[in-house]
């Protein structure tokens, strides 16, 4: 019976961070992929000392390209690609008191942030 009880733990809800692709800190930008409904978007998150970012299908499921990149100012990008069926990354750079710069697809849709976060 204890064993039944530890393993139901275990099967429990993932926990908050999937939400997130995994990246820590606060959200401070989500930038639209595709137009109309679209396609997704890629978020960005800000820590004290870092920023990440994703980028999130809209309908999950579908296996398909995706791919997610961020560079810091003066710094070389970082980035993941493949096939995914949620979200591409996260990706995470050193980011104090510096800019960085977002780019996402899913497909053939794709944005890029400009310099944020400056």
């Amino acid at each position: 019976m204890v064993l039944t009880l530890c393993l139901s733990g275990m099967l429990a809800a993932p926990p908050a961070r999937a939400a997130t692709g995994g990246c820590g800190g606060q959200l401070v930008k989500s930038l639209p992929l595709g137009s109309g409904s679209g396609s997704g978007e890629v978020r960005v998150y800000k820590s004290r000392a870092q920023a990440c970012a994703a980028t999130f299908a809209r309908e999950p499921g579908l296996r398909r390209p995706m791919a997610v990149s961020i560079q810091p100012r003066g710094g070389v990008p970082v980035g993941d690609a493949g096939q995914f069926t949620r979200y591409a990354g996260p990706v995470v750079v050193g980011a104090i008191n510096r800019c960085v710069y977002v780019k996402g697809s899913i497909g053939v849709d794709s944005v890029e942030s400009g310099w944020i976060l400056c």
